[in-house]
């Protein structure tokens, strides 16, 4: 990626029409971005969308097993899976809701599903940071950026759970504040979907009550197609006599007849009547849900990435020179003393309101992901604006549950402030104070790692969201002695492992000989290196072209020239990007040759 310095002619250099033409040009440039943007949130919800044909029915599935849910960390990692599936924390909290509504999941039980979606909406942001894998600094910057959204959720969840398993604090809190007031039904707004929808109701339409009626066992759903295929309907809803087993079958005693061998009672019949179709690409196509959400997944994909891309490469055209310091300067600049702290407040408050306007905490996350890795926003600026989208997100649900009906409206609403009161009681634990904003050190730790050694950013990936999910999911299905027999001893030999690892750095004199380093382990225990050249012996034989080829050898040679120039070159921040500093390499440049001019002079 270029860097951010300002190698065209000054303004006061140009004449009128140089001027005209910049502005012009600069004006034309922020149409562009703006138009990328909106591609961009347009492909996110498609890809959505996608995700949902692929997955939505298994979705459906997995929560219909009550049996599992009882188990909270089988809640918890269902919430996970479900929302991956979906690429939606909006339509996995819809079907809680509505299974909650319909009385075969109970609010209890909802709860670490709700803390579940919160972590599988993240993995949006992780993804968008691998397509600034070309460049290791802004690579650096981007994933440490994004996952510290991560790491928040997975640190909240690590306390929260176990809270709320052991006491039912969020249970209680949110049942108390419902009982409290009376709420009346409202109406879901509609921000920036009212610009989005034209665009991706053309390309495709989905009918999301199929994965909720799947999920509260309508047997007739399953065969149903979440491809919309009739937009305007009327229902017709008449009082008729109909033929009944036995009379306790009858909707009442009163309306309850006997003929013979035939009963009969009074009940609602209804008939919907089709009325206008659908104008989406898909409408008339003969394709399975699966087929058409492979190929929405592809042309989704191919579009944000490209999106994105562009979005990156605009950015680097326009924030140059003076403009990039200013811009640095306004977003990461805290306010004067005794006042420093209020900035992060006020970061949370903005995270919040935009994330409310594109009513998606992941369309957020991952606008500013790219910001995080060209060096606009500093990691300590992205952390609160990430805590405000998970507020902001929350809002939404709060909003859009107050427009369910009546009698559904208490339990709705009490699981939209669940999700909101959980966020609420993570932010309380890791930023107040600063020594407990741990997720920014953890993320910061994680980029230095991806990094040097990219791959291991899938690995993460993979790992964290995949692997970790299943894998606790079925020690959850083998019952709790199976999952107390091996969970307790893995988290127990973690924490000792965590223990020594600080030691080792604070106070390693309070450790054994053996113990003071790893080095009595094999390298491949305590070391990526060997590891990073299996990888690039798989990678070298995978890699036919010799462009891959001279990829390796130009990031071997990178990290040849890095090793030198770290022994001739002072220490800097490399969370910083050097281009936002050149106004003062300029300055030092131009004491140095005064410098000179005084001693010629002599």
């Amino acid at each position: 990626m270029p860097e951010l310095k300002d190698t065209g002619v000054p303004w006061s250099a140009l004449d009128t029409k140089g001027k005209v033409m910049r502005v012009l040009l600069s004006t034309l440039k922020l149409v562009m971005l703006l138009g990328f943007l909106y591609m961009f949130i347009c492909s996110l919800d498609v890809l959505s969308s996608a995700f949902q044909l692929v997955g939505g029915k298994a979705a459906g599935d997995i929560f219909q097993d009550n049996s599992v849910l009882g188990n909270p960390l089988a809640g918890l990692v269902i919430g996970v899976l479900v929302t991956l599936l979906v690429q939606s924390s909006s339509t996995s909290s819809s079907i809680v809701v509505s299974m909650v509504s319909s009385g075969l999941l109970t609010v209890q039980l909802a709860v670490p599903i709700i803390m579940g979606t919160n972590i599988g909406t993240s993995v949006t942001n992780t993804l968008v940071a691998m397509t600034q894998a070309g460049e290791r600094s802004t690579f650096r910057r981007a994933f440490a950026g994004a996952t510290v959204h991560d790491f928040f959720n997975w640190l909240s969840v690590l306390v929260l759970l176990p809270l709320e398993v052991a006491t039912g604090y969020l249970y209680e809190v949110t049942k108390l504040i419902i009982d409290s007031f009376q709420i009346q039904s409202g109406e879901a707004p509609d921000l920036l979907n009212v610009i989005t929808d034209p665009l991706t109701e053309a390309i495709i339409e989905l009918d999301k009550s199929v994965i909720s009626m799947i999920a509260t066992g309508n047997p007739e759903a399953r065969n149903k197609s979440l491809i919309k295929k009739w937009c305007k309907t009327f229902t017709n809803t008449t009082l008729m006599n109909v033929t009944v087993p036995g009379p306790e079958n009858c909707t009442s005693p009163s309306f309850c007849w006997e003929d013979g061998n035939y009963t009969y009672t009074l009940k609602n019949i209804s008939e919907t009547y089709n009325i206008q179709k659908c104008v989406h690409l898909f409408v008339n196509v003969n394709l399975s849900d699966l087929a058409v959400g492979l190929i929405l997944l592809a042309l989704s994909l191919l579009v944000l990435c490209s999106c994105l891309i562009l979005i990156v490469k605009l950015l680097n055209s326009m924030l140059k020179g003076q403009v990039a310091g200013i811009i640095k300067k306004i977003l990461n600049t805290d306010f004067p003393f005794p006042f420093g702290w209020v900035t992060g407040y006020i970061a949370i408050l903005v995270g919040a309101g935009m994330t409310f306007i594109v009513q998606s905490s992941s369309v957020f996350t991952s606008a500013i992901t790219p910001l995080v890795g060209i060096g606009v926003i500093s990691i300590e600026r992205a952390y609160p604006l990430s805590l405000g989208s998970n507020i902001g997100t929350t809002t939404t649900a709060i909003l859009a549950a107050m427009a369910s009906p009546g009698d559904t409206l208490a339990n709705a609403l009490q699981i939209a402030l669940v999700h909101f009161l959980f966020n609420i009681s993570g932010i309380l634990l890791w930023y107040p104070i600063p020594f407990t904003r741990i997720p920014i050190r953890l993320a910061k730790g994680l980029g230095n790692i991806t990094a040097s050694y990219r791959w291991f950013a899938a690995v993460y990936i993979i790992s964290c969201f995949f692997v970790l999910p299943l894998f606790v999911f079925s020690l959850s299905l083998a019952g709790w002695e199976v999952l107390v027999g091996v969970g307790v001893p893995l988290i127990v030999m973690l924490i000792i492992i965590i223990v020594i690892n600080v030691l080792q750095k604070r106070k390693p004199d309070w450790l054994p000989a053996v113990l003071r380093s790893w080095d009595f382990l094999p390298l491949w225990a305590h070391s990526l290196a060997p590891w990073d050249k299996v990888v690039g012996v798989c990678t070298a034989k995978c890699c036919c072209c010799c462009k891959c080829c001279q990829i390796a050898a130009d990031d071997q040679e990178h990290i040849e020239k890095q090793s030198a120039n770290n022994n001739k070159k002072p220490c800097t921040e490399v969370y910083d990007n050097p281009a936002m500093s050149a106004e003062k390499e300029v300055e030092n440049e131009i004491r140095v040759e005064l410098q000179i001019l005084k001693n010629t002079r002599l």
